[in-house]
């Protein structure tokens, strides 16, 4: 099978996509449009995280990547045909919707058989595109397996997980060419001069997806004697995140907990902001540590690189753009292409 039909069939998926969201459906496709719809309301029962807004911005940010002219740069060190491919088990995610998309592309691009672990918390829409990707092009059958039980029969292995599980993937897959990704967030630096849309659009880092992505913000870097006051009232209108079960379930329990720990917290009712060094904060709260001096920020970078996903700020990713990756936007800044085409 050519790379050309395989790139010919992430084009049209991402084409049935943008379609999709924005009701320009063709005739023809009526039913398959049906279906997804269904689908994402079905994915919210099984997965109270994986609200409508969720899995639209989740589409929106797969169907961005699925352009012809990136795919066709993202594949430019990419044989025309895999004369020899391997079996890559992908264990995927299920934090945020349809997480493990990339790099169930990235082996299929490459011309890999893909040996795909869904997440019981996202079994949902992955199938469906699957599928979709198929209609489109039959011989991707052949590289495409769901697997229910216990992974066998690969050559390398993805496994995306926690600090937990990636000792547990390490142990039994540390014999196999593997990228095995560990727990991840993101940071924001902000020096005291952004402006109101600046801090509104920092939102959408902190909020989207609930804070359950890697690339959502959860670590706050301020200045000496920052004051928060713009900052909430610049976040205000994202307070119905509280509405949802789940979120405000995990708000309740972290204000109950700081508040009997007497530990010392800011609050505007949906966003706990606590000063902390850690980096990885629970859901509803983000952690917030200051700085003197640009060398301080330089010296937390550096510290903490192996659990930085990426940074929001002035000279760094604009504000509101942490969860619009791009094609190349490596999870744990491992070429995840480069290590498929050199199996």
């Amino acid at each position: 099978m050519q790379l050309k039909q395989r790139i010919e069939a992430f084009v049209h998926l991402g084409e049935f996509i943008t379609r999709h969201l924005s009701n320009t459906q063709l005739k023809e496709e009526g039913n398959l449009h049906l279906g997804l719809t269904e689908l994402i309301k079905t994915a919210k029962i099984y997965n109270g995280w994986f609200t409508e807004d969720s899995c639209a911005l989740a589409l929106k940010n797969i169907a961005f990547m699925l352009k012809e002219n990136d795919l066709k740069e993202y594949c430019k060190n990419v044989q025309a045909e895999n004369k020899s491919p391997k079996t890559v088990a992908i264990i995927c995610a299920g934090n945020i919707p349809v997480v493990g998309f990339h790099d169930i592309m990235s082996v299929l691009l490459s011309g890999n058989i893909a040996l795909i672990k869904l997440s019981s918390d996202d079994n949902v829409l992955i199938p469906f595109f699957l599928k979709l990707l198929i209609h489109y092009q039959p011989e991707l059958d052949a590289l495409i397996h769901l697997s229910d039980g216990k992974l066998s029969n690969f050559d390398a292995v993805i496994a995306t997980g926690s600090n937990n599980t990636a000792g547990y993937f390490d142990y039994y897959f540390g014999k196999y060419p593997n990228i095995i990704r560990k727990n991840r967030s993101s940071l924001a630096i902000l020096r005291g001069n952004e402006s109101t849309e600046q801090l509104k659009e920092l939102g959408k880092d902190i909020f989207s997806y609930y804070g359950l992505g890697c690339r959502n913000v959860s670590k706050l870097l301020v200045p000496d004697n920052y004051n928060f006051k713009d900052f909430f009232e610049a976040i205000f209108d994202y307070g119905h995140v509280v509405d949802n079960k789940k979120y405000g379930n995990n708000y309740d329990y972290n204000r109950a907990v700081f508040l009997l720990n007497k530990e010392p917290f800011l609050d505007n009712n949906f966003l706990i902001l606590k000063p902390d060094n850690q980096i990885h904060a629970p859901i509803s709260v983000v952690f917030y540590e200051n700085y003197k001096s640009q060398a301080d920020i330089d010296k937390y970078i550096t510290e903490n690189k192996n659990e930085i996903q990426c940074i929001v700020g002035e000279n760094y990713i604009p504000f509101g753009n942490s969860q619009q990756p791009v094609i190349t936007d490596f999870a744990d800044g491992v070429n995840t292409l480069e290590f498929l085409v050199n199996l």
